[in-house]
């Protein structure tokens, strides 16, 4: 009899049991400092493609990700960085400016000798703009007043960095004609707290953080990057653009003409087709319009219309067969 009552409970509680639940397929996107936009649209991006099991479906409210996927934001030193972490495997995508992408392909600059032929195009999320922040005791009214001043550059592995090499070139200037630091923004606030800092470089999608910050607390200033040498650098190099940081972007600062380049979401060649296609179509969906459209100015930005722009290696498969079914290329 006892052994009877064990039976009808078990059966009873049949329900109640927890069924396995399916290992989840993780994708990693590579994308820069905490205090960067390139992490804080990673996050939105990795909650819209992402559709872990057991969430509400996309028809009932739910996510309308890739069923079974869970997607997750890497930290990291930028660009460069991401191109290798991908090339090696160590992640599956990342978010790179277009010129870094465009330079990784060649096996030039940053990658001189060293061409990577792993990475291939997802879609182009916004354009990021070049940003020379300062304080305004600094006196620093242009590139040109940069000589024996204290800027921070970006580390190694940034896409920042690259572009500062590309433009202090072309003003006839280098990193020895001041004191660089090699720092990201969060700890440049830090030094120009101290009063050891005149100001740093970011190439991030605005409002960026680290600015916003730097407005609150110094009252810092934006130098317009737009002399000559500066205006000349998109015939040179197609992946730069002229750029307008429109006014108020940041508190009580005027509109400042300056540099922007593509932020791009790259992938591995070896990633599934189905997978990649998968992503495009969640991220283009239009339930993500109101997640990305809350979250972030940039992330608004992301937008079938301009998903080829500046993209600087060849389509990912799955990617291509996306674009050729919204029109946007000729299917093969």
């Amino acid at each position: 009899m006892r052994c009877s009552r064990r039976v009808l409970l078990a059966a009873a509680l049949g329900g109640l049991v927890p069924r396995p639940v399916a290992a989840a397929r993780i994708l990693r996107i590579a994308t820069g400092g905490i205090a960067g936009t390139y992490y804080a649209v990673g996050t939105l991006v990795a909650a819209v493609v992402s559709a872990p099991e057991g969430a509400r479906p996309c028809e009932r409210g739910g996510s309308c990700g890739v069923p079974g996927l869970v997607a997750v934001v890497v930290s990291s030193h930028g660009s460069v960085a991401n191109i290798e972490m991908i090339e090696r495997g160590e992640v599956e995508s990342g978010f790179v400016q277009a010129d870094a992408a465009h330079f990784a392909r060649l096996g030039a600059g940053p990658f001189a000798g060293r061409p990577h032929r792993r990475l291939r195009g997802l879609a182009r999320l916004y354009n990021e703009s070049l940003h020379l922040c300062v304080r305004p005791e600094a006196g620093i009214r242009s590139l040109w007043d940069l000589p024996g001043k204290r800027i921070a550059v970006d580390e190694e592995g940034s896409g920042t960095l690259l572009d500062v090499r590309l433009l202090l070139e072309a003003y006839g200037l280098t990193e020895d004609a001041f004191e660089a630091h090699y720092i990201k923004p969060v700890e440049a606030l830090r030094l120009m707290a101290e009063g050891r800092l005149d100001g740093f470089f970011v190439v991030a999608g605005a409002p960026t953080p680290s600015v916003q910050e730097a407005v609150r607390r110094f009252r810092a200033v934006l130098v317009p990057v737009d002399d000559p040498p500066a205006q000349a650098l998109p015939a040179r190099w197609p992946f730069f653009v002229e750029d307008l940081i429109p006014a108020g972007t940041y508190p009580g600062r005027p509109a400042v003409r300056t540099l922007g380049v593509g932020a791009l979401w790259l992938v591995r060649d070896d990633l599934e087709e189905e997978l990649v296609y998968g992503l495009a179509r969640a991220l283009f969906h239009p339930a993500s319009r109101r997640l990305l459209e809350r979250g972030h100015p940039r992330a608004a930005d992301i937008r079938l219309e301009s998903a080829l722009r500046s993209m600087t290696v060849p389509l990912h498969p799955g990617a291509e067969r996306y674009y050729a079914e919204a029109g946007l290329i000729d299917p093969r």
